[in-house]
């Protein structure tokens, strides 16, 4: 029987099944979690309190699971979602989908009631796992004899390629139950290998290619792959496109870099001919779940070669490959680094883009991604890049302004901005920031929200207050959903659920005992944020500009 001391008494008296799992979630770099308690999830709190995890109160579990994500992205640890019984579960689902489609590990806790009081008690009362299944990648309900290997299991699914969330249910009486015995198994998986013969496939087509590209996603960024990759294409000068969210795996000013891609059409007209063009293209931990509808099949494995080392088998059909490497990119990628130094045919005299494409590409994006107006989104987003430090962590809300940002906004470091990039999901940025400015809070932090989407979660501008954050919201404020009404001006149907209010989101920060400021030109936005970063308290900046404004712009 597993065992603790009882400091009152000096007797030993067995862990409970919720103590067990909280130790797991420790042990598994967990410092911090976040949701809204009820009755059923008490001896869970508790436990995870005196494991030395401190539970953070949110004003709702969307959010809370957003605030675990921001800080997962500054300690890299799995996200803890505490959530109550029926509603207090519902209200996670949107967070946990996100988790799944954004390849985010996450430990889904949900109190209910034992399956004795279900079978003749129906308050609230509802299969949860049958509501996480679809959207975890498992489901398990606590059992307090194997509380341990339980608890083992959900953390190493979690953190197991490509990550994602997993849901516990606990019930009651099981929370408080003595554990059984179990020894956690706590050695992480390592990275497979690439086949030799593969190794040798790829450095043939990689030295015979006149125009290679390669396009990096999350997989890059879950595996820390960003010396790898550097090593690999400096030495065989491959010029890359980055998935959103892999954003500042190499430093975007890298003249091999041509920067982000994933949901910009104004992008994708520069960047897709480029696709097209290559004669080997190299899908380096590459996951299109990112990407829009245009980046299905943009390659052709009839005219071009293509090699895809990926986390996992491609079942998605998103793209072909001629060779898929299921491996650890890192050291796949040494491989081929190191082959190519020692291999004959590393000796290439084949100029790389001899007419000189990428380049070309990379200006005419840089042309194109730049404010044409003195005021407006494109020149919000140049003045807070010029004006905040360049190590400066964002997040970014979905919407019109998320897409220009993710053009815009130049990354130094991986996950200098995060996102919702595959289920596209409003109301992130302000809890992600959040969480991201506890977990470092002596970093500058910014969250970017349209108007919409900060009044999803204006509330938990409380929750900055509360756990004393002082990050800056910067919010793009036009009273209109400026994606959809673009989509539905194009379609030239008639204006329709798309415009609302002009509200005082800078009142709305002072309300919740923090600063607000509305600006509507560079030097009131200039002034704003060097004041910002000077206060002890959160400010949000309402940044106002005319309906219409992104025209042209995506």
């Amino acid at each position: 029987m597993t065992q603790t001391d009882t400091a009152a008494t000096g007797a030993t008296e067995p862990l409970r099944a919720a103590d067990v799992l909280a130790q797991r979630l420790y042990a598994a770099g967990c410092r911090h979690a976040f949701g809204m308690p009820g009755g059923e999830v008490l001896t869970l709190v508790d436990a995870l309190t005196k494991a030395g995890i401190a539970f953070h109160l949110a004003k709702h579990e969307n959010s809370a699971g957003f605030m675990g994500e921001g800080v997962h992205h500054s300690d890299h640890a799995p996200v803890i979602l505490v959530a109550t019984l029926g509603p207090g579960a519902l209200n996670g689902v949107n967070v946990v989908a996100n988790a799944h489609q954004d390849r985010v590990p996450m430990l889904v806790l949900t109190g209910c009631v034992d399956a004795s009081e279900a079978a003749t008690y129906t308050h609230q009362v509802l299969d949860h796992q049958a509501v996480f299944t679809p959207i975890t990648k498992a489901s398990f309900r606590l059992d307090a004899d194997a509380a341990g290997v339980i608890a083992d299991k959900a953390v190493r699914i979690a953190t197991a390629p490509r990550n994602g969330p997993v849901h516990i249910d606990v019930p009651i009486s099981v929370a408080d139950a003595p554990a059984g015995a179990h020894r956690p198994c706590l050695a992480p998986a390592r990275a497979t290998q690439p086949q030799p013969a593969d190794l040798a496939q790829a450095r043939a087509w990689i030295a015979k290619a006149e125009r290679p590209l390669a396009v990096i996603g999350l997989d890059a960024i879950a595996e820390d792959a960003g010396s790898a990759l550097l090593a690999f294409l400096e030495l065989n000068q491959i010029p890359f496109v980055t998935s959103y969210k892999a954003k500042g795996i190499l430093p975007e000013d890298h003249s091999l870099c041509l920067g982000g891609a994933g949901l910009s059409p104004l992008a994708d007209r520069h960047l897709l001919p480029l696709v097209r063009e290559a004669d080997l293209i190299l899908a380096l931990g590459y996951d299109p779940i990112e990407m829009r509808p245009g980046w299905r099949n943009a390659w052709d494995c009839t005219r071009q070669r293509v090699i895809d080392i990926a986390a996992e088998d491609n079942t998605h059909y998103m793209h072909a490959a001629d060779l898929t490497l299921v491996a650890g990119i890192v050291p796949s990628l040494r491989a081929l680094t190191v082959g190519a130094q020692l291999a004959d045919e590393a000796q290439t005299t084949l100029a790389r883009w001899p007419e000189g494409q990428p380049k070309a590409a990379r200006d005419a994006l840089n042309t194109a991604f730049t404010a044409k107006t003195e005021w407006g989104p494109a020149a919000i987003i140049e003045e807070c890049q010029a004006t905040l430090p360049a190590d400066t962590l964002a997040s970014a809300d979905s919407g019109a302004h998320r897409i220009l940002l993710s053009q815009m906004w130049r990354c130094h470091e991986p996950r200098a901005l995060i996102q919702s990039t595959g289920l596209c999901t409003m109301g992130c940025a302000v809890p992600m920031a959040i969480g991201r400015k506890l977990a470092q809070p002596q970093r500058t932090v910014v969250g970017f929200s349209g108007d919409a989407g900060f009044l999803m979660v204006a509330g938990e501008l409380s929750t900055a207050t509360e756990l004393c954050v002082a990050p800056i919201f910067v919010v793009f404020v036009d009273a209109s959903l400026a994606l959809i009404d673009l989509k539905q001006r194009k379609r030239q149907l008639d204006n329709a659920g798309v415009d609302f209010g002009q509200h005082d989101f800078a009142a709305i920060g002072r309300a919740f005992g923090g600063n607000g400021i509305r600006v509507r030109d560079r030097t009131a936005l200039r002034a704003a944020l060097t004041e910002a970063q000077q206060s002890d308290r959160f400010t949000v900046i309402a940044a106002e500009f005319d309906r219409e404004a992104y025209d042209g712009l995506i």
